[in-house]
Parts: C-alpha cells; sequence; structure tokens
C-alpha cells in the first residue's frame, strides 16, 4: 500500500485541479518495478478536502485520474485507490492512522498484512502499516519513492529465502 501526498507526488494543498498534479519523477517507473515484480499496488489516503467541502469527490477522482494515467504513461499500474474523505475530528475509522481503509483491502484483495507493505512520508502511514501488521518504509528528503522500492523488492526477495528474516520499518 502507498500513500498519496509527498510519497507518490508533491502535496498540493487540497489539490482539486488535475492540472496541479504531477506524479514525482521516479514514481512511474517504480510502480513498474513492483507491479512487474507482482506486487498489487494499493493507494490508500487522506483526503480531507471533501468533507471540508472545499473539493467533490468528482474533482478528487478527476486529479487521482491525473496521477493514474501519468503512472500509466511510465509503464506502471495503481490497482485501486482508498480514501477517507473525512475530517480529523470527525474520528472516523478510516482516516490514517486509522486501519478501516487497509482492512478493506486486505479483504477485498485477500492479503496476508505480513507479506504488505506501506509505503509514506507521514509517521501516521509508518503507524496504519504497523497496525496492521505491515512492513513499513518511510520516504523522506533522505529515502524517495525509488529507494522505497529498491527496500522492499530487496528485501521480499530476502523473506522468500527466508521468512523469519524481516525488519518492522526502514
Amino acid at each position: 500500500m502507498v500513500d498519496r501526498d509527498d510519497t507518490l507526488c508533491p502535496d498540493v494543498p487540497y489539490c482539486s485541479d488535475p492540472a496541479d498534479m504531477h506524479a514525482f519523477p521516479d514514481v512511474p517507473a517504480s510502480v513498474k518495478r513492483l507491479n512487474d515484480a507482482g506486487y498489487l499496488v494499493l493507494m490508500v489516503t487522506n483526503q480531507s478536502g471533501i468533507g471540508r467541502g472545499y473539493f467533490t469527490l468528482e474533482q478528487l477522482n478527476a486529479v487521482n485520474a491525473e496521477l493514474l494515467s501519468q503512472i500509466s504513461a511510465g509503464g506502471g499500474r495503481i490497482d485501486d485507490i482508498f480514501f477517507c474523505p473525512h475530517r480529523p475530528e470527525d474520528n472516523c475509522d478510516c482516516r490514517k492512522p486509522k486501519t478501516k481503509m487497509g482492512l478493506q483491502a486486505i479483504e477485498k484483495y485477500g492479503l496476508d498484512p505480513a507479506e504488505c507493505w506501506m509505503v509514506g512520508d507521514h509517521d501516521k502511514d509508518i503507524e496504519f502499516g504497523r497496525q496492521l501488521g505491515m512492513r513499513t518504509v518511510k520516504v523522506s528528503a533522505e529515502t524517495s519513492f525509488s529507494d522505497a522500492v529498491d527496500i522492499i523488492l530487496s528485501e521480499g526477495a530476502k523473506s522468500q529465502n527466508n521468512p523469519n528474516n524481516r525488519e518492522e520499518t526502514y
């Protein structure tokens, strides 16, 4: 699972215009590497702009469609999108770090969380993954999405050879 803003693309606060959506340059090829290795790539994202009335579901879908188009143009594929439209003060069960979006994805795709990864830029993304029993990678100025994919592909190969060789967070 991957976060959207500041993981796959720069965070444009309450982005409602597809023209403002730009995947990081390394993202399309990196997503393709995950696809080619057999990983489902599921985006999980908090989008409180809907609950705040800053943009509509249709606008969110158009922005996400633009991101998917850019990733597709580079050969990659996001397999599904899960989003929380609520404001933090709504105290819903789906806003990360709460796990409802992840549980929905796990159920929908029959996933084993121990075989899954969560990649995101915030502590709430990492906490979300940990609560679900996933391995996690935090992207930052020092660790790009491409670096995260390198870790996933490297550690994934190691765990296939030795399932007890797992670290929690990178």
